[in-house]
């Protein structure tokens, strides 16, 4: 910095201005990242997230790329196509590893008479303690889910619950009618009300969880500090075969692309999969191994004692 030449604070407004056109610059390559993750991890291409949002493919480029100085106005529209608080895309703390962030956005929504009792029982507890023996199964459509929590539960007389029943039979509709009624806000609102059901009904459970969870940043965060997790994984060309299998055509139906883009999720969730406490692949193992494999994954690593 140059030396002060005069009592109006010439040099000291230009180095201030240096450090917040510093700021700002952070600031652009920090939202743009965010978005870009926040997209990844849902599956969305960036044509889709423009017709949704109604800012142009370009324009998500640019900003994606840390070069869009992108007004509120268009943020907001990206923000709510995304399924995220615009706080989450500008705020300085990760929204994928923030509890204080998912801890507020809760207390905000909850009741007077639930804050109260908030405050009343925070307080550190050891993690097994807030795990008790529940379990929740995580990874993409078709790794076997659902049959194997089914098996698994039956085998070590635990109660299976997959989640997105759970939200069917409160809502009173199948899943697809609540997305085409509510959207992802109200579908997303649904399944946290519907996971803090489950972990105030159930200490001992076996839980399937759709794919796309582990990109919700709050719902993520309760399945890992309230269920022992386990990653069902398999290989691209086996989960999109078993879809198909259960007479699901839509992946591949007017879709050249839909293994590369299959492959492409996989990837892009990965590292948030791969928290999971335990890990178990299904690739070329009949159901009965997958079944038995899983049951001896669960008591090596204590989840029910």
């Amino acid at each position: 910095m140059s030396e002060i030449t005069n009592f109006r604070g010439e040099t000291l407004a230009a180095d201030s201005e240096t450090r917040g056109e510093a700021a700002a610059r952070a600031l652009i390559l920090r939202v743009g990242e965010r978005v870009r993750k926040a997209r990844e991890l849902k599956g969305i291409p960036r044509r889709v997230l423009s017709e949704a949002s109604g800012v142009s493919p370009r324009y998500l480029a640019l900003l994606e790329a840390g070069e869009g100085n992108i007004s509120i106005g268009l943020l907001q529209r990206v923000a709510e196509a995304l399924d995220h608080r615009i706080e989450w895309l500008l705020g300085e703390d990760d929204p994928w590893t923030s509890d204080a962030l998912r801890v507020a956005e809760l207390f905000r929504s909850a009741t007077a008479d639930t804050r109260a009792k908030v405050m009343a029982l925070l307080a550190p507890q050891p993690e097994a303690s807030a795990r008790r023996n529940r379990i929740a199964l995580i990874g993409l459509r078709g790794a076997g889910k659902s049959t194997l929590g089914a098996l698994a539960g039956k085998q070590l007389g635990v109660p299976f619950v997959e989640l997105n029943r759970e939200i069917e039979d409160h809502a009173g509709m199948p899943v697809n009618e609540v997305m085409a009624f509510y959207g992802q806000e109200g579908y997303r609102r649904l399944e946290g009300q519907a996971l803090t059901r489950i972990v105030a009904t159930h200490d001992s459970v076996i839980l399937a969880v759709a794919g796309g969870i582990v990109a919700e940043p709050d719902a993520f965060k309760t399945l890992l500090s309230q269920f022992h997790t386990i990653w069902i994984k398999a290989a691209p060309a086996e989960h999109m075969a078993r879809v198909r299998g259960q007479g699901d055509m839509r992946p591949m139906a007017g879709n050249p692309e839909a293994m590369d883009q299959l492959k492409f999720i996989l990837t892009s969730r990965e590292a948030l999969y791969d928290q999971a406490r335990a890990k178990l692949d299904t690739t070329g193992q009949s159901v009965e191994q997958s079944t038995a494999d899983l049951v001896a994954l669960i008591k090596d690593h204590g989840f029910l004692d």
